[in-house]
């Protein structure tokens, strides 16, 4: 207990944030890539602990967000056809397709059920052997390798009825995308649990290619303030590199046994990200030998066209281009009680933060 105090020590935040000002001499765009920080960001008000020289900006790093609106349309055809059950996290069934919403679906009588993890998706398969059972894989790193051991374990008890549609996908491709994109961002705050997995060497190209500051970070006060004086000070001595703040849960070679997981169940593919279009190796879809348990090979299907709802700007501010209170919806129409786009849905979403937590900027 005493070690969790210590991370949000008053004393401790406000010296972190005095030394960051005095060290800090440009201005300097900070993206955090993860949804946690965005909301711990908020929570806690660190925004206006920091010198007007620091802009931080909010990055795709909300799983929900960044799902791309034909993964959701595909979904929702799925839901209607007979005999097939959705198995979805809480939060993805309420993130607007096209026309309508998996909870919709629901309603009007589909089959869609709320699971906590993809084990419980295979319960269903075993409890349920007359329906599909299909399960709505989406996340980065760090839940990619439970949806790879499901599948191995699937495979293991030749489940016949049970399948993944794969949204799952990997950050860095995306950073570097963002940069490419012409995006100013001068540093990185990496996300710490996908680090836990991953390890620290995935962001080496955004250090050595880009010239990118990337400093892993925790999800407390103390983490985020030391996190951020560590980008400056990379930023201020002209030395790009990739540090681990997040030392007492994130190791340099990450979790091995969680990255065979992935490589064995898992290959690289290109993957639309909402906002970002086509990332190419940005995506993780289920190797050939699996390739029974692919719902999308298992249930092929045309779908119309995607369409964005009008003068919605999730794409905007999960490239960090814009922020909630500059898009027209915002409050106005768009609420958590009513989300019109993906960044309200999710606690994780930035516009769900800053709605949350008031500190709009």
């Amino acid at each position: 207990m005493k070690t969790f105090h210590l991370y949000r020590d008053k004393e401790a935040c406000l010296a972190v944030a005095a030394a960051i000002t005095k060290i800090s001499t440009k201005p300097v765009m900070l993206m955090e890539v993860c949804g946690g920080h965005t909301v711990a960001l908020q929570r806690y008000g660190i925004p206006s602990l920091l010198p007007p020289t620091i802009q931080l900006v909010s990055g795709p790093g909300c799983p929900v967000c960044v799902t791309h609106i034909r993964f959701i349309d595909y979904a929702i055809a799925l839901s209607q056809l007979d005999k097939v059950t959705i198995a979805t996290f809480g939060d993805l069934i309420r993130v607007p397709g096209s026309r309508s919403t998996l909870e919709q679906a629901k309603a009007q009588g589909r089959k869609v059920e709320i699971v906590y993890s993809p084990l419980d998706a295979l319960d269903l398969a075993r409890q349920y052997p007359e329906e599909q059972i299909v399960f709505l894989g989406i996340g980065f790193e760090t839940t990619a390798p439970t949806s790879a051991a499901v599948l191995l374990e699937a495979q293991e008890n030749n489940i016949q009825n049970f399948s993944v549609l794969s949204s799952h996908k990997i950050m860095p491709p995306a950073m570097a995308a963002l940069i490419t994109q012409g995006i100013p961002i001068d540093g990185y705050l990496c996300p710490g649990h996908v680090s836990v997995v991953t390890g620290s060497g995935i962001y080496e190209e955004l250090a050595k290619k880009f010239g990118k500051a990337c400093v892993i970070s925790g999800f407390e006060p103390l983490d985020i303030l030391q996190s951020i004086y560590m980008l400056v000070k990379q930023i201020e001595n002209h030395a790009p590199a990739v540090e681990i703040e997040y030392t007492r849960a994130v190791k340099p070679e990450g979790n091995p046994r969680a990255r065979e997981l992935l490589q064995q169940v898992f290959e690289p593919c290109d993957a639309w990200w909402r906002g970002l279009g086509n990332i190419p190796g940005s995506g993780l879809r289920i190797r050939a030998a699996f390739s029974r348990f692919d719902a999308e090979k298992k249930f092929p299907l045309e779908i119309p066209e995607p369409k964005e709802p009008a003068g919605c700007r999730c794409g905007d501010i999960l490239k960090g281009m814009a922020q909630p209170a500059q898009c027209p919806l915002y409050k106005r129409v768009c609420t958590p009680q009513n989300p019109v786009g993906a960044c309200m849905v999710s606690s994780e979403g930035t516009c769900a933060a800053f709605f949350q937590y008031g500190h709009d900027r």
